[in-house]
């Protein structure tokens, strides 16, 4: 397979480019090893040992790194080695490799970050934030089936009013309406937002 092109990542490394249109990162004294020019023909064994003694374990442990310094998701983890200019092979591998070892699990995370959050933010609000993580429907319906309740979110409705000294009695509908149409922002549910206002404060 001919490289078509070989591009400088930074002082240290390079990306490949292939005509099959895939490519692949290494270090300049790697390129220098296995006589890659550009122009220059690269043999299915020599990909599959790049592959295998440099790439498979540089992406494992970068993402094992990457889940040291923080729990991500299994859409972040792929973001963040798409950077690395690893290929979509290698990446897959990665991936499965930290997922045997429980390392990475979408739900852990959903019902981790339901459980710091439920007392800050709305139902909606979180689970926009976790499908914006890249984290599957089902798997934020489950978090939020455990860790929620309604009780808990009218509960944290009622701190919103009573943080911005909001009282039923005193209210005109003004005032009310600019209230409902706060909490409705902060992604409360209507039907809650109305039971605190009309029976709660």
């Amino acid at each position: 397979m001919q490289i078509t092109q070989i591009v400088e990542l930074d002082k240290k490394r390079v990306k490949i480019c292939l005509e099959d249109g895939t490519s692949f990162p290494v270090y300049k004294g790697e390129k220098r090893q296995y006589g890659l020019v550009e122009g220059g023909t690269l043999s299915q064994e020599l990909l599959q040992e790049i592959c295998g003694e440099i790439l498979i374990k540089r992406a494992r442990n970068r993402t094992m790194h990457l889940l040291e310094r923080m729990d991500r998701t299994e859409s972040q983890l792929r973001f963040k080695l798409s950077q690395g200019c690893y290929p979509e092979n290698v990446i897959e591998d990665a991936i499965e490799y930290v997922k045997s070892y429980h390392y990475l699990d979408d739900l852990r995370y959903a019902q981790n970050y339901v459980r710091n959050q439920k007392d800050k933010k709305s139902r909606q609000a979180i689970q926009m934030n976790l499908l914006g993580k890249g984290i599957a429907k089902h798997f934020i319906e489950q978090a939020l089936e455990e860790e929620y309740d309604q009780d808990k979110e009218q509960e944290l409705i009622l701190k919103w009013v009573e943080k911005k000294q909001y009282s039923s009695e005193q209210a005109d509908i003004k005032e009310k309406h600019r209230m409902y149409q706060f909490l409705i922002r902060k992604g409360f549910h209507s039907s809650d937002i109305l039971h605190v206002l009309d029976y709660l404060t």
